[in-house]
C-alpha cells in the first residue's frame, strides 16, 4: 500500500499502545491519531507537566479518548527499568509499541545520568532497554508491532562500535546520523530474531520525512549558518500530524511487511503520504546489526526470549 493517511487509519477500539515521547511533536500527532480511532493510548515522557497538556489536547479533540501518561525518561535506565516493571506488574497485553522519543544534532557532547553519548543513550539504548522489558506483554497480544522510529539522516550515517558514546570524537549531525541507523539496524534485527524465536512480534521502523516539530528546533543554533539551515528546512517541512503518517501506517495497516520501513512518497521522501521507504546499504548489513544488537545487550544488561 502506498499513499497512506490517516484517512485509511482502520478502527483501533481495544487495542493498547504505548509510545514515548508523546507529549509533543511527532509523538503527540501519534497519540491523537490512535486515541480519535478508538486505541488506548499510554503516553510517555519526562516531563509531567507537558504530560498534563498533553492529555488536555488529546481530550479536547476526542472527549471520550482512553488516554493516560506515564513518567518515562528514556535517557535514563532506571526510568525505563520503573516504568516497564509497572507495565509488567500490571500484566494487559501491549498491541503497540512505539519507540518515538528522541534528540537530534546537540551542540555539545552530552551525557545521559547512565554515561552514554546523549543522542545515542536516548534514541538507542533506552529504547532497545524498553523493548526488552515489555517483551512479555508484546509477545500476550494478539498481533503485536513495535516500531522504531528512524530518520532520512540514516542514510549517511555509519556505526563506530567501538566508540558508539563518541569518547574519541563528536560531531552533532555525524552521531544524530549514527543514532537514528542504529534505530533502523535495531527494528531489522528484533525482526530476525522474532523469526528465528517464535516471538510473534512484528517489528518495523518509520521516519517522518521532514516534519515542523521541536526537535529540529533544539539542534544546533549558534551560528548563521545554523540558523538559515533551520529557517529553510521550516520552509519546507510538512506538518507534524503529517509526519506521523508513516508512524501510524506501521503501526496499524494490516498489509505492512514484518521488517518494513515506511515514509513519505513524496519528493525525495520528505512530505507526502506514506509508504515503502529506502533503506540504506549499511542498514542492511546484517553482520553489523547481530554486533550491535550485542553491544546494546551488554550495555543494558537486556534479557530476550529464549523461545
Amino acid at each position: 500500500m502506498t499513499g497512506w493517511t490517516t484517512a485509511d487509519l482502520l478502527p483501533q477500539t481495544g487495542h493498547y499502545c504505548v509510545i514515548t515521547g508523546a507529549t509533543g511533536g511527532i509523538g503527540l500527532e501519534t497519540a491523537l491519531a490512535l486515541a480519535g480511532a478508538g486505541c488506548m493510548v499510554l503516553l510517555t515522557g519526562r516531563d509531567p507537566g507537558k504530560g498534563v497538556r498533553a492529555l488536555t489536547t488529546i481530550r479536547a479533540a476526542h472527549p471520550d479518548a482512553q488516554v493516560a501518561f506515564a513518567l518515562c525518561d528514556v535517557a535514563s535506565l532506571s526510568s525505563v527499568n520503573r516504568f516497564a516493571d509497572g507495565l509488567v506488574a500490571a500484566g494487559r497485553p501491549l498491541d503497540m509499541l512505539i519507540n518515538n522519543a528522541g534528540v537530534m544534532a546537540l551542540p555539545r557532547r552530552e551525557l545521559t545520568v547512565d554515561g552514554h553519548e546523549a543522542q545515542f543513550g536516548t534514541n538507542v539504548v533506552g529504547h532497545y532497554r524498553l523493548t526488552a522489558r515489555l517483551m512479555p506483554l508484546l509477545r500476550a497480544a494478539a498481533s503485536p508491532r513495535v516500531v522504531q522510529l528512524a530518520s532520512l539522516a540514516h542514510l549517511r550515517g555509519r556505526i563506530v562500535l567501538d566508540d558508539l558514546d563518541a569518547e574519541q570524537s563528536y560531531d552533532p549531525w555525524t552521531r544524530y546520523q549514527q543514532s537514528k541507523l542504529a534505530m533502523l539496524l535495531f527494528a531489522l534485527e528484533l525482526q530476525r530474531r522474532s523469526d528465528s524465536g517464535g516471538w510473534g512480534v512484528t517489528s518495523l521502523a518509520a521516519h517522518p520525512g521532514l516534519a515542523s516539530t521541536n526537535l529540529f528546533r533544539r539542534g544546533p543554533r549558534e551560528s548563521l549558518y545554523a540558523r538559515l539551515r533551520t529557517a529553510v528546512i521550516d520552509l519546507f517541512c510538512q506538518s507534524g500530524a503529517a509526519g506521523a503518517w508513516p508512524t501510524l501506517m506501521a503501526a496499524t495497516a494490516p498489509d505492512v511487511t514484518p521488517g518494513g520501513y515506511y515514509g513519505p512518497t513524496g519528493f525525495m521522501e520528505t512530505r507526502g503520504p506514506a509508504g515503502p521507504a529506502r533503506i540504506g546499504p549499511n542498514a542492511r548489513d546484517a553482520a553489523l546489526a547481530a554486533q550491535l544488537w550485542d553491544r546494546l545487550a551488554a550495555m543494558t544488561g537486556a534479557v530476550w526470549p529464549e523461545g
